[in-house]
């Protein structure tokens, strides 16, 4: 089995990586009281674990075990071990579907897109935020995380937008400092 660096981080990451731009992921995510959310790769529940109280229901899915172990600490958070690309979810299962800082990580990109619109309702959500790569600082922890091994692949803000070409989606993007968001709503049927 690979090196596992989220295995490592887990226990002290929430202490180093503080949840960024709650207020934004909700206006973004828009969810109803009774929706049910999604975080993929959510890691340790650090974004979703803010959000729950603002949503019927939250499922976390990580392939990290040491992430999952930190996130099944959390009230309310249901942690399933699960790669974006085969997620475990009949169609049309999720309201809003969020991926924060993790598509970089994911090992087939194009394949988790698909995943992911696969498995949000008709009328539902994808929030995605990423890095920004055109930005120096992120240029910076991208050659970080290449000299620590950790096998990320960054994409810019329109090609994250590329990968969601399926019938109907209607995508959005903007930045915020150095960070790409990436909004997809799928058309109701």
């Amino acid at each position: 089995m690979p090196f596992d660096h989220f295995d490592l981080l887990a226990p002290i990451y929430e202490r180093v990586i503080p949840p960024a731009a709650t207020e934004s992921m909700l206006r973004e995510l828009d969810p109803g009281p009774n929706c049910r959310l999604l975080d993929a790769g959510g890691g340790i529940g650090r974004v979703s674990g803010f959000l729950q109280e603002h949503v019927g229901s939250v499922v976390l899915t990580d392939i990290s075990m040491g992430m999952l172990k930190q996130a099944a600490e959390k009230d309310n958070l249901q942690p399933i071990c699960a790669l974006t690309e085969t997620m475990p979810f009949i169609n049309d299962f999720f309201d809003c579907i969020l991926l924060v800082d993790a598509l970089h990580h994911v090992i087939d990109q194009a394949e988790t897109a698909r995943e992911l619109w696969r498995i949000v309702k008709p009328g539902g959500r994808i929030v995605i935020q990423e890095p920004d790569i055109r930005t120096f600082a992120v240029k910076l922890i991208a050659i970080m995380e290449k000299v620590t091994l950790m096998r990320s692949h960054f994409l810019a803000p329109q090609a994250i937008v590329d990968l969601f070409h399926f019938d109907g989606a209607d995508v959005g993007m903007h930045t915020e400092e150095s960070t790409a968001w990436v909004i997809v709503k799928k058309p109701v049927a």
